[in-house]
């Protein structure tokens, strides 16, 4: 896997190359936004680990510029800021996962591998449905058990795309690799109720106190997307003092 590292602290930056490095991987580095413009555009980008404090600009924007663009590689942000509120800003911005600083290594290497563990797999699943071997047959959408629909909304899951119908046309709706994993978990149990230490164990492969606010703030992203008023979500919906559920349709 290809990852690129934005981190302008030295020596910080060589810890995160080795230790990545000895997971087998390839490691891009650079010290600036513009140089990581530059590498993102001219190569193919696996994972992004993106500090904020950066001399030419803030880590922040060039997440949402990112994402505004539909790269939706998984990017893990690095942050010496200690507030909840910056942190949820952070994942407010497209960020699928953080790592405060000062950080252990073995943590580190653990997100690592969960991030890539998972778009890995989003990669093999595309490919598999889009290029089948010549021997095996395609089973047709309707025959096949990896799509969901819901009223207007349809989720295949073999391309890794959601669709919604509207007047007869249909949009796709764009969502990082974490948003759509999100969404098909919770929509393969309708109806079931999630707190967030189960979905952050499920979807990002780790608990650590403190960081369920990261779910928080990909329930927040993922209704801004999926649902049409987003202030009264028709499908993924709060329990209060719980936490989650997909709404298969209205009761």
């Amino acid at each position: 896997m290809n990852i690129l590292v934005v981190e302008d602290q030295i020596d910080i930056a060589n810890l995160i190359r080795i230790n990545t490095e000895m997971l087998g991987h390839r490691v891009h580095m650079c010290h600036n936004l513009a140089t990581a413009q530059q590498l993102v555009d001219s190569n193919e980008c696996h994972l992004l680990i993106l500090d904020l404090g950066l001399p030419d600009g803030d880590g922040l924007a060039f997440c949402r510029s990112l994402r505004a663009n539909k790269k939706l590689f998984p990017i893990m942000m690095l942050t010496a800021r200690t507030s909840e509120l910056e942190r949820v800003e952070g994942l407010e911005t497209g960020a699928d996962d953080y790592l405060a600083k000062p950080f252990s290594v073995l943590e580190l290497q653990a997100r690592i591998k969960a991030l890539l563990r998972r778009s890995n797999l989003n990669v093999l699943e595309k490919n598999a449905t889009e290029n089948p071997p010549s021997n095996v047959s395609v089973v047709s959408e309707n025959e096949s058990n990896d799509r969901l629909e819901f009223n207007e909304i349809a989720i295949d899951i073999g391309r890794r795309e959601v669709l919604r119908r509207i007047s007869n046309q249909t949009h796709t709706i764009e969502l990082t690799s974490t948003e759509f994993d999100l969404l098909v978990y919770l929509a393969r149990h309708p109806g079931r109720v999630f707190n967030r230490e189960q979905l952050l164990s499920e979807i990002w492969g780790y608990h650590h106190e403190g960081y369920e606010h990261t779910v928080n703030s990909h329930i927040n992203r993922l209704r801004s997307k999926l649902e049409l008023d987003p202030a009264h979500p028709r499908y993924v919906r709060t329990v209060w003092g719980v936490g989650y559920k997909f709404v298969s349709d209205e009761v």
